[in-house]
Formats: structure tokens, C-alpha cells, sequence
């Protein structure tokens, strides 16, 4: 499909009021931002960009989903990120002008808004509040980039297990009481690449947990017990 002008308006500006790269923006920098903005639609399973290409555009999730990864030379994948509604990804090539440092893949049928890097960075050189913004961000993105490798260092498998389970409910599931529903879009081997372990490692900790209640299935959903986590 071809990539056509978003509708402005106020619910543009809603939108973009929930993305958290531009959640302190007032409404004439959102309407600056939504002038310069496309959206498409795109199928599962379809590679965005590709570690190491050159950079163009960065992407805001309006629906869907997206995996953020690295691939080693031996093929195997290592995901660094999942993406949903009002996530943003790929600034970090714009601005400094270097290759991609992942690559990026819708994990379901998506629609994203993206900014092309020459109307994003003008927009970036004339409101200094729309650039503060950005580097919050990218600071928030550090930190965790520091986390987890503080976590790969220091901390044994199981409990990288657990992390990433808990990461994955905290950014993606619905909370009903003590009970989060995450819909599971992550087959176990791109889970057990996330937490950083073995596959076999991570089915033994997920059969323990279907053991004690602390999680089960439903379809394609995984209910996640917190009570019974913390007991």
C-alpha cells in the first residue's frame, strides 16, 4: 500500500499527545509534528529496516506490533525490544547519521507513522522542546540498554526468566486484579532470546510456574498470576 498524509485534526493530536516522545508537547508543536507525518499499513511479518542499512525514516506504532533485533552470523536472533501502540523507533540512525544499530520487524498486521529524516531533523533544528524530548528518550533507552547488561552479567538464568516475563506483562498485558493477559506474540524461542538464556532453561522455568499457578494459557494468551508470583 502507498503511504498517504494522516488526517489532521484533533484526534492526530491525541494521538501523538500518548507517544511518550512527545507526551510534554504543547498543541502547536503535535500539529507541527502530525504536518510531517505519514502512515501505512504494513503485513506481519514484514522487515522494516535491516541492521547496518542506512537510515531514513523512524516509525511510530498507531497499531500492531514490532520486534526490535540483532542477528548474529550464525543467524541466530537476539530481540532487543517489543514495540506496540505509541512506541516510537529508529531516531537514533537520523541523528547521528550512522548504519542502523538493529533491525526491525512487524510481529503482527501494523499500521506505523513515520517522520522522513529531513522533515524530522528541520523540525528538531527550529524547536528546541521537540529535541529535549527526543534526548529524554534516548536516555531512557540507555538506561535499559545498561540494565540489561547489567542483568546478563549478574543475575542467573531463572531469574532473567522471570524478568522478562514480568518486562513483557508490565509493556504488554492487561491488568485484571492480581491477573495480567499478555497476548503472546513471541514464540519461546525469541522469548528465550530476550531473556538471554537457553530455550530448554526457559521451558523449565514456564513448566514450574504452570506447576505452582503462576502462570497458564489460554490460546494465544498468557495469564500471569502476581499474587501467587510474589507468594
Amino acid at each position: 500500500m502507498e503511504p498517504h498524509p494522516l488526517k489532521r485534526g484533533e484526534a492526530m493530536i491525541d494521538f501523538l499527545r500518548n507517544v511518550p516522545l512527545f507526551s510534554n508537547l504543547n498543541d502547536n508543536q503535535l500539529t507541527s509534528i502530525s504536518n510531517i507525518c505519514t502512515k501505512k499499513a504494513f503485513r506481519s511479518g514484514t522487515v522494516l529496516f535491516q541492521e547496518k542499512e542506512p537510515g531514513s525514516v523512524f516509525y511510530i506504532v498507531f497499531s500492531g506490533s514490532v520486534k526490535i533485533y540483532n542477528t548474529a552470523v550464525t543467524g541466530e536472533e537476539k530481540i532487543l525490544s517489543l514495540f506496540k501502540k505509541g512506541d516510537s523507533f529508529g531516531e537514533l540512525s537520523l541523528i547521528d547519521g550512522k548504519p542502523r544499530s538493529a533491525s526491525a520487524q512487524t510481529l503482527e498486521d501494523s499500521m506505523l507513522i513515520s517522520l522522513d529524516a529531513h522533515n524530522f531533523l528541520g523540525l528538531l533544528q527550529q524547536n528546541f522542546d521537540i529535541s529535549l524530548c527526543i534526548m529524554r528518550e534516548l536516555c531512557n533507552r540507555l538506561r535499559d540498554t545498561n540494565q540489561h547488561v547489567y542483568d546478563l552479567t549478574f543475575l542467573d538464568a531463572r531469574t532473567r526468566v522471570i524478568k522478562s516475563l514480568i518486562k513483557l506483562a508490565n509493556k504488554n498485558g492487561v491488568r485484571s486484579g492480581n491477573v495480567i493477559t499478555i497476548k503472546m506474540m513471541l514464540n519461546y524461542d525469541e522469548v528465550s532470546q530476550m531473556a538471554g538464556v537457553q530455550k530448554p532453561i526457559l521451558m523449565q522455568v514456564i513448566r514450574d510456574f504452570q506447576e505452582k499457578e503462576i502462570i497458564r494459557f489460554d490460546g494465544p494468551e498468557l495469564k500471569l498470576d502476581l499474587a501467587k508470583l510474589r507468594g
